[in-house]
């Protein structure tokens, strides 16, 4: 790994865990064993610094998406698993990330912006698609506004206006919302589906428990 991927790396590491305002340039390089001069040879500001972690975060999340599709039994399934994958993410994200970056680095913003409003949303769509195509979700569905409702509920967990800290943690709003969701779209047969992964997750919890 370069000098200019360890910065990245450990960057992506701090601002994911502290948040992106209380982490400065100066901690970054103290971490890294470097000079701040070093930093700045790679990267202008912090700017770029934070452009740079999100361009991972997004790629990531692709990746991610992709993946679970591919590892995903149906499209009930693939809720499961995508919700399992951001409640892992959430261990370990600062639910201030978000609203950092909207107030103190609007063009890194921005690019999360249009990866929600294109790439999630493709996503979201095409599962409400094959989840109606294959029987388990309503046929009368709009898919285009329900795949943009989803996306909002996802978001809605980092909204310091909405849901103040402390009132309830993101991990439970992502749950909450996305049962209610997935309770909205599906059929009797859907419904089979929910019960039985909810079953298997409920059994997983209680195995890892008892270890």
């Amino acid at each position: 790994m370069d000098q200019q991927e360890r910065i990245v790396q450990k960057a992506h590491e701090m601002f994911m865990r502290y948040g992106i305002r209380s982490i400065s340039m100066d901690e970054i390089a103290s971490q890294l064993g470097i000079s701040k001069k070093t930093i700045y040879h790679f990267f202008t500001d912090k700017d770029a610094l934070v452009d740079a972690v999100i361009n991972i975060e997004l790629n990531e999340s692709m990746n991610d998406c992709y993946d679970y599709r591919e590892k995903s039994e149906n499209p009930v399934h693939e809720i499961f698993i995508a919700i399992d994958m951001a409640l892992e993410m959430l261990k370990v994200m600062n639910p201030t990330l978000l609203f950092d970056l909207q107030k103190y680095h609007p063009a890194a913003f921005k690019k999360i912006s249009d990866h929600k409003n294109k790439f999630l949303y493709k996503m979201v769509r095409e599962n409400l698609e094959k989840g109606m195509e294959e029987g388990y979700y309503r046929p009368e569905i709009n898919t285009d506004i329900m795949a943009r409702y989803r996306i909002a509920a996802i978001f809605l967990s980092f909204n310091p206006e909405l849901l103040p800290p402390g009132k309830h943690s993101a991990a439970d709003v992502i749950k909450e919302t996305s049962m209610n969701f997935l309770h909205g779209l599906v059929t009797a047969k859907g419904l089979k589906l929910i019960q039985k992964y909810t079953q298997q997750r409920e059994k997983q919890l209680y195995h890892n428990e008892s270890r």
